[in-house]
Parts: C-alpha cells; structure tokens; sequence
C-alpha cells in the first residue's frame, strides 16, 4: 500500500496518552510526512538535554552566524555578530518559530548544521523514532528531512518524561522583544482548558502540523494533526481529537486496544507532497510557520472560554468558538539579546532593545522615502553638493596648471567642481540604515 491515494486531501491524526503511550486514535499515524517547524521541538529537546548534562547552561551565550541571519522567516531578523543566551533562543523559536534561532542553538551545541543534525538523528533512534531522519534544525524545506505522526508522539513523551524541569519552554503563551509582542503559534495555549504544549510547523510540502497536549484531572493527552488545510483547521483538529479522548475515557474500556505508540507499525512509503494544494495560485503562502488564524476580541466564545479557565469545567463550546476567543490574560515573557540579566538591567536591556527597533524603523522609513524621492536641487547641503552647476564653468580654461587643483583659492573657478565632488561623496555612503532596516526584520 502506497501514500498515492491518500495524497488528495492527506492527513495523519493520532491521540495517545502521555503517561502510558497508549493510542486512543490514529489515522495514517505511520506514513512518513514532512515535520516543517515541528523539528524545532528536537532542536530543543537535544539543546535542553545538554544543558541537563551540564555541557552548557540557560546563560551560556552563542553568536549569531551569517548563516543563521540568513534563514528564511519566521525569524527575529538579528544581525550576524549579535550574541543571545541559550534561554532567549529557546523562547524565541518555540514562540516565535524562529528559523534563525534554530540554527543559532545547532551551531552552538553540534558545532555546526550538520553536527547538529547528526545528534538530532542520535536522539531520535534512541528514541525509537524509526521512521525520522533530521537534516536542519529548523525544518525548513530539505531533501530527506522527514517523520511521521507516531515519531511526533514519542518526541512529544520524552520531552515530557526526561525534561519535565523545562517542559515550561512549550507552552509559553508570549514573548516580548523589546515593543514587539508575539503570541504562540499554537493557538490552543490560553484557550483550550489544560492545553500545555507543544509546537506548530507549516511548510507548502507538509501542510499544517501541529502536535498539541492538554491535561485535564490530571490525566495528559497528546494529540498529533499533520497535513491539515490551514491554521485555523490544524487547531480544531486538536481540539476534537483532546475532547473525545477527555470525554471517552469512562469508555475506553470499551474500545479495542490499540497498543502504545511505539508499537504502531511503519508504513513504507514516501512522504505527499502538499504544496499544489497549499501553495499554487490563489492559496499561495509564504514557507513559514505562521498561520492564518486571527483571534478575535471580545466575542461571546472569549468571556466563556475564560470563565471555563477559572472553573476548570470541560466547555460547552464548539471548537471555533473557542479559537475565536482571545487567549486568557498573561503577561508576556520577555526576551532580548546579549547577557542575562535581571532586574533594572533587564529593564534597561528591553529599552535598548526597543529603542533600537525605533530607530530601525525610522531608518526604513527614511530610506523608503528617499528611494521614491528624486533629488532636486535645493539649500540641502547634500543636494546642492551632489547637483553642481557645470554652466559656471563652461568657460574654465582646459589647460590650467596641475598646481592651481592642489591649490584651490577662492578666485579659482576650475577648484570649485572639486570641492563640490568632495562635497558630495558622504551621499552615497546611506547604506549604513541598510543594516539597521535588516536589523528590524522579525
């Protein structure tokens, strides 16, 4: 059996329980797929295991390469040379799915992309990640880089199981960078009750993925969704797959037993490529992990879903309305570049991280406005220097000696274009807020 007739409208769904590995629900759980940023939850797993073991910590502080600022979006735009502390990075690409942060952590803990890749692939074999191979650290498109639903599910436990001190790193509501505020990918965070990880991923090959987990009377459920059509699809997927598995349990003795995760048997085959279907013609979207789903305020489904929150009640409301509700109030987690700091120094470093963001953006302003702008002559000094009148010297004599240039003189008519060249040579040089409008780009 083959992936071909499942590639219209493909889809693998699974639902297991985080404790005991045991599989409520799977539909095309072991067909091979492409993960997109879902990768980002083995960047974290092997970066947080080293600091578990003691090889770096959360302070540890790696370097922005000209390869990681070059990552596709989503990112956070730093400039090669900027230095970010292994917690920042975390927040930021698990938040903020951020490609470049991603590849910052690689070449910190493997040394390199490809050191790297080689210790995600470790990880997952040991793992029992069978039908998993790891080519970046971010997920963006590769040759190979591959995994399935149940692969995802495993992940998902052994984030759980072996890193429960940092388990926190996946269900961040929001981080904050410097005045610019981003709400988690995973729109089940703040609005579905008990939702507590773990991450999205979106690629035109893959479609919309999304591994989420919920805990309700103290059981945890983990719910896999891999090729869906859209954000909003991806997250109501979840959503029903958590609220039979919550529901049924008194049931459950009913059904027949579909063994643990790690049991489900691989199937051989190649992984649908989804990008007509997501990417061509009108349903053209960017390779990133951002999703279409926008939350509305102040809707019915919002002061419901908050008044389940503080009961702890199972809501009697349908999956959209849940996602169209704003997500419960907290407060964002600030992250920012350099050292880390506490107290006044962390306030004053998300000032200069916000005053630098001002700044970038004036810059690009500026810059936009005077690319648009033809110069004209005027009483702007760099104007005036870059458009000198050549008729007042129409009239200059074309054998003056070499001398009278090295020695210009108020009266000398042919020194006057030079000094005007000179004049107009810092003009040019406005290449310098190219960085700075790079710099802003998140």
């Amino acid at each position: 059996m083959t992936l071909a007739a499942h590639a219209a409208n493909a889809e693998a769904l699974l639902l297991v329980e985080a404790d005991s590995g045991k599989v409520l629900q799977a539909e095309n759980a072991t067909y091979p797929w492409y993960p997109a940023s879902l990768t980002k939850m083995m960047t974290a797993y092997v970066t947080l295991r080293a600091v578990k073991e003691g090889r770096i910590t959360l302070d540890t502080l790696f370097t922005v390469s000209p390869t990681a600022a070059s990552q596709s979006p989503s990112k956070m735009g730093f400039r090669p040379g900027t230095r970010v502390t292994v917690d920042n990075a975390l927040k930021m690409m698990l938040v903020k799915s951020a490609n470049d942060m991603a590849v910052v952590l690689a070449e910190g803990v493997g040394g390199s992309i490809d050191g790297f890749a080689a210790l995600m692939n470790e990880n997952a074999n040991r793992l029992g990640m069978t039908q998993t191979h790891y080519v970046n650290p971010n997920g963006l498109p590769a040759d190979g880089h591959i995994t399935s639903a149940r692969d995802q599910a495993i992940l998902a436990r052994a984030i759980i199981h072996d890193l429960p001190e940092y388990e926190y790193f996946v269900h961040i509501p929001s981080i904050r960078y410097g005045h610019r505020i981003t709400q988690n990918f995973n729109k089940l965070i703040g609005r579905y009750p008990g939702a507590d990880g773990f991450k999205t991923g979106f690629i035109c090959a893959s479609g919309y993925n999304l591994v989420a987990s919920a805990t309700r009377n103290g059981k945890r459920l983990i719910a896999v969704v891999l090729g869906a059509s859209s954000g909003q699809a991806r997250a109501v997927k979840a959503i029903q797959l958590l609220d039979r598995g919550f529901a049924n349990d008194s049931l459950s003795w009913l059904k027949p037993s579909l063994g643990t995760v790690d049991n489900l048997v691989p199937v051989n085959a190649s992984p649908p490529d989804l990008h007509d279907e997501m990417c061509s013609g009108k349903h053209h979207k960017p390779a990133s992990d951002d999703d279409d789903l926008s939350a509305s305020n102040g809707t019915d489904g919002s002061s419901q879903a908050l008044a389940f929150f503080s009961t702890g009640q199972t809501p009697a409301l349908k999956p959209s309305e849940i996602l169209a509700a704003a997500p419960a109030p907290s407060e964002p987690i600030p992250v920012y570049t350099g050292p880390t700091r506490t107290g006044a120094a962390l306030i004053a470093a998300v000032a200069a991280d916000s005053n630098e963001q001002t700044a970038a953006a004036r810059h690009g302003k500026k810059a936009h406005h005077a690319a648009k702008k033809p110069p004209e002559a005027g009483p702007d000094e760099a104007g005036n220097a870059a458009k000198p009148k050549p008729v007042k010297h129409v009239n200059a004599k074309p054998d003056a000696p070499a001398k009278t240039a090295d020695k210009p003189a108020a009266s000398d008519k042919p020194a006057k274009p030079k000094a005007a060249a000179k004049r107009a040579k810092p003009a040019p040089k406005s290449d310098s807020s190219k960085s700075d409008v790079k710099n802003s780009n998140g």
